[in-house]
């Protein structure tokens, strides 16, 4: 895609923001009442645009535990973070959401890079953010990631010590299933290939040529392909590509050469190191990406617990109401024991 086709597709997506964002709005009705501010803080030179939640009859005055919410790869802090941010405050947390860096509200450049070093370091400055805040308990700040947020937030975790409870939601290793494929169904020279036409691409844009975009999800029904895991790409496009999720902020769209700094990422490397913290694993039984959390809790030591919802599936931890609940019950008796 040519820069100035992306251009001209940004723009489309800002002259629907209102009609799209009303749609999001009204599929998740955990917005209608929502408690936010926006803010922004820093990572290094780069501007993060966030939202931070507030529980009912919020006090000043008063300190709160806090938890850093971090959204899947391709989304924003609108989509299901800010689902789980609200309903969390909703429980008495003072919750923040944010895009990540080159995505989103957030600046940075060039955009839609999809960076894991950049996420993680996000997720720190999350945690600096919070610190400066009056009302947050240092002492009392949580992690809380969806898909490859979970993946971000545990490998943050795994050397970040103010977080002091981690939970993730469908988590992801977003490097792991970039080697290997969802279900780990790429060979050795299939990734070969890819990283040879990575390298590619890299000349061309370092010579002026066109800059190259893919997508995070199918991009179209025609696009879902077809093998055992259908159904769940068939999921991604429902949520992410139509009214049910979709946002203008969250295109769809990423840099083909971010395939690279994806490649040589690990969530789960040092997954031991977060213990003695806490880390709580929530994943639905018939989830495509389960094996990600199970393997995890393998790796990881205790306290750890593995919370699998009966006849979720991936993107059913997202939105849909009965599957999201039990989640958020979990989630809230975990951060009230350990934060």
């Amino acid at each position: 895609m040519k820069q100035s086709k992306f251009s001209k597709f940004a723009a489309l997506l800002l002259l629907s923001a209102i009609t799209v964002s009303t749609a999001v709005m009204n599929s998740h009705p955990a917005f209608a009442a929502a408690t936010k501010e926006k803010v922004s803080f820093p990572n290094k030179n780069i501007q993060l645009a966030g939202e931070i939640y507030l529980p009912d009859k919020f006090d000043s005055s008063k300190e709160y535990p806090a938890i850093v919410v971090v959204h899947p790869g391709g989304g924003v802090k609108e989509q299901t973070a800010g689902i789980y941010a609200q309903k969390l405050a909703d429980k008495g947390f003072v919750t923040l959401t944010f895009d990540s860096s080159y995505q989103g509200e957030s600046g940075g450049e060039p955009r839609l890079l999809e960076d894991p070093e950049a996420r993680v370091e996000d997720i720190r400055c999350a945690v600096d953010f919070l610190t400066t805040r009056p009302f947050v308990n240092n002492d009392a700040i949580g992690g809380l990631g969806i898909c490859a947020g979970g993946g971000y937030t545990v490998h943050a975790a795994e050397t970040e010590a103010r977080l002091k409870a981690i939970a993730t939601v469908s988590a992801v290793d977003s490097g792991r299933t970039r080697r290997e494929g969802l279900g780990s169904k790429m060979t050795d020279e299939g990734r070969n290939k890819l990283l040879a036409e990575i390298g590619r691409q890299r000349t061309i844009e370092a010579n002026g040529g066109e800059v190259r975009y893919i997508h995070y999800v199918p991009n179209s029904l025609e696009e879902v392909p077809d093998g055992p895991n259908r159904a769940a790409f068939k999921e991604y496009y429902d949520y992410y590509r139509t009214p049910r999720g979709m946002h203008p902020n969250s295109p769809n769209l990423y840099r083909f050469t971010s395939l690279d700094k994806m490649f040589a990422y690990t969530a789960f490397d040092h997954v031991d190191w977060i213990s003695p913290r806490p880390l709580l694993l929530i994943a639905g039984s018939k989830a495509a990406s389960r094996y990600l959390s199970e393997d995890a809790y393998k790796m990881a030591k205790n306290p750890r617990e593995l919370y699998i919802i009966p006849n979720a599936t991936h993107i059913d931890l997202y939105d849909v109401p009965q599957y999201v609940d039990k989640a958020v019950t979990k989630l809230n008796s975990f951060y009230k024991k350990y934060l």
